[in-house]
């Protein structure tokens, strides 16, 4: 299974960016996806998570109301669409699949794992 993440970069506060992680090698619809972020000297958590049919969905409450997670299971394709951007959101964005039904939130659970897209938040 490959992963491929896209779409960081550097953009300023309150801009908005989207996200796109490509899957190949597994049936897409059988993964569940999350997206990860890691800042230098910090743990790596959750920013978003959503279940293989994109019915159900979960956010931290420091993202919650600006990031939004999607997925097209017919393009095999998984989105995080971010709005209203804040330095504190400067991080290496990664994202994660892993089989399951339900949406996992513990990096440990994804078994399968993007290179990382760097975001940078001017202030």
């Amino acid at each position: 299974v490959q992963l491929q993440a896209s779409g960081g970069g550097l953009v300023q506060t309150g801009d908005s960016l989207r996200l796109s992680c490509a899957i190949s090698g597994r049936t897409f619809s059988d993964l569940v996806m999350g997206w990860f972020r890691q800042a230098p000297g910090k743990d790596r958590e959750i920013v978003a998570a959503i279940n293989w049919s994109g019915e159900n969905t979960h956010y931290p409450n420091s993202v919650k109301g600006r990031f939004t997670i999607s997925r097209d299971n017919a393009k095999s394709t998984a989105y995080l669409q971010m709005n209203s951007l804040k330095p504190q959101d400067t991080a290496t964005y990664y994202c994660a699949a892993t089989q399951a039904r339900a949406y996992r939130i513990v990096p440990s659970d994804y078994d399968y794992w993007g290179q990382g897209t760097q975001v940078t938040v001017s202030s």
